[in-house]
C-alpha cells in the first residue's frame, strides 16, 4: 500500500551528511574533519569564532566569510591552502585573531589585510612565505602578536614592519635570515619579546635593537654569530632574558646592569675565550647563567674544558 510504502523511505538511512554542519544560532563553530575539502557554508550571522584545521581545505572562495559581521576569530591551522583570496577578510572587520599556520603560503595578496584594522593576533608560522610585503601591515595598528616562524624568508626589508606600533611579540625564528638590514625593526617601540632562534645570522648592525627599547625578551641561539658589535645590547636596558646559546661567539656583549631581577643569560655552546674582557664582564653584570654546566672555555689552554662561570668567580684570574 502507498502508505506502507511512504513509511519505508522514511525509515530508510540518508545519504551521507556533510561533515561538519553549522548549528543555528551557533556562536562557535569547530571542524576538523579529515576529508573537509570545501568551506562550509550557511554559517549563522551570530559566529563569533571559527575553527577549521587539520583538513584537506586547499582553496577558498572570495566570499567564503560573508555574511558574517561579527566574526573576531578564524583558525585555519593545518589544512592545505596555498593561495587566498584578496578580499576573503574584507567581510569581518571586527576580525582579531588570524590562526593560518601550517598551510602552503608562499605569498599573500598585498591587500588581503585592509580594512582589518583590528587584528591582534596573526600566525604565519610553518608557511612557505619568502618574502615580506610592506603592504601587508600597513593597517594593522592593533596588532600584538605577529608570528612569522618556520618560513623560508631570507631577508626582513628595511621599516618593513614601522606601521605596527602595537606589536609586542615578534617571532621569526627558524627561516633563513643570513642578516639583518639596518632598520629592520624599526617603529616597534612597544616590542617586548624578539624571537630569531635558528636562522643564519653571522652578525648584526651595531644599531639593530636601538628602536626596540621596551625589549624584555631576546632570543638569537641556534645562529651562527661569530662576533657582536660594541655596545649593541646598550639600548636594551629593561631585557630580562637573553639566549645566544649555540653560535660561535668568543667575546660577549651584554646590556647595561639596570635595578631588578639578574638577567637570565644563556651562553652556553660557543667557544669561549675564558680571558680578562669576558671574566670581568660577567662579574660586573652578574648575570644568571641558566645553563652553566655547558658554557666551557675553549681557550685558553689553561682553562679548556671549564665551566665559564667558575673561572670568573675564581680569585686567581690575575683579572
Amino acid at each position: 500500500p502507498p502508505l506502507l510504502l511512504l513509511l519505508l523511505l522514511l525509515l530508510l538511512p540518508l545519504g551521507p551528511a556533510a561533515p561538519c554542519s553549522p548549528q543555528p544560532n551557533a556562536t562557535h563553530f569547530i571542524c576538523t574533519e579529515p576529508t573537509l575539502s570545501t568551506f562550509p557554508s550557511g554559517l549563522p550571522t551570530t559566529t563569533l569564532a571559527i575553527s577549521v584545521e587539520f583538513t584537506a581545505l586547499a582553496a577558498l572562495l572570495p566570499a567564503a566569510l560573508a555574511g558574517l559581521p561579527q566574526l573576531q576569530e578564524l583558525h585555519l591551522s593545518s589544512n592545505r591552502l596555498a593561495t587566498l583570496p584578496e578580499g576573503l577578510l574584507h567581510p569581518v572587520p571586527t576580525l582579531r585573531v588570524l590562526d593560518l599556520t601550517d598551510n602552503l603560503l608562499a605569498d599573500l595578496p598585498a591587500g588581503i589585510f585592509t580594512g582589518n584594522g583590528h587584528l591582534q593576533h596573526l600566525v604565519l608560522q610553518g608557511n612557505q612565505l619568502q618574502v615580506l610585503q610592506p603592504a601587508w601591515f600597513q593597517h594593522l595598528p592593533q596588532l600584538h602578536w605577529l608570528n612569522l616562524a618556520a618560513n623560508a624568508l631570507v631577508e626582513v626589508p628595511p621599516a618593513v614592519f614601522h606601521p605596527l606600533h602595537s606589536l609586542r611579540s615578534l617571532d621569526l625564528s627558524r627561516n633563513r635570515l643570513a642578516s639583518l638590514a639596518p632598520g629592520a625593526l624599526a617603529g616597534l617601540r612597544a616590542l617586548r619579546r624578539l624571537d630569531l632562534e635558528g636562522n643564519r645570522l653571522g652578525t648584526l648592525p651595531p644599531a639593530t635593537f636601538e628602536p626596540v627599547p621596551a625589549l624584555r625578551f631576546l632570543f638569537l641561539q641556534g645562529n651562527e654569530l661569530r662576533a657582536l658589535p660594541a655596545g649593541i645590547f646598550v639600548p636594551l636596558r629593561h631585557l630580562r632574558v637573553l639566549d645566544l646559546a649555540h653560535n660561535r661567539l668568543q667575546a660577549l656583549e651584554l646590556p647595561l646592569r639596570s635595578p631588578g631581577p639578574a638577567l637570565d643569560l644563556d651562553i652556553s655552546g660557543n667557544p669561549w675565550v675564558c680571558e680578562c674582557p669576558l671574566l670581568a664582564l660577567l662579574r660586573r653584570a652578574a648575570p644568571r647563567l641558566t645553563t652553566a654546566r655547558d658554557t666551557l672555555c675553549a681557550s685558553p689552554t689553561r682553562y679548556r674544558g671549564q665551566e665559564v662561570a667558575a673561572v670568573s668567580q675564581a680569585g686567581d684570574t690575575g683579572c
